[in-house]
């Protein structure tokens, strides 16, 4: 299963869902990096000291970081927002079930289904 680090904006509802699968998740909040501001760099940076992936809904700016190419990474996986929590977990568990070669330095989109 896969190791992922959820910033703070990513629901812990779909963390909960996500670890019930097997996966190991950590989040800002118990890593105690939670509502302090830190820059989207510096939370790649370290979802990458504690080698994980990094869960995020926050599209637009890892997307930006990781097309700069400033910080190698274990891979981002960018989701929409989706209120369905298990439906979202559901996702993101078989992005890693069948992840693309070599995840490494990767962004993996999870968007929402459309209704």
């Amino acid at each position: 299963m896969a190791r992922f680090y959820s910033n703070e904006n990513f629901p812990i509802q779909v963390v909960r869902q996500l670890r019930e699968f097997g996966h190991e998740v950590l989040t800002s909040f118990e890593a105690g990096r939670a509502n302090q501001k830190i820059p989207d760099l510096e939370v790649l940076q370290f979802a990458v000291s504690v080698r994980s992936i990094l869960l995020t809904l926050n599209r637009r700016d890892f997307l930006k970081i990781h097309n700069s190419g400033l910080i190698p990474h274990l891979g981002i996986i960018l989701c929409t927002a989706d209120p369905d929590f298990l439906a979202q977990a559901q996702r993101v568990h078989k992005s890693m079930i069948e992840p693309p070669e070599g995840l490494a330095n990767s962004i993996i989109r999870v968007n929402r289904n459309a209704r």
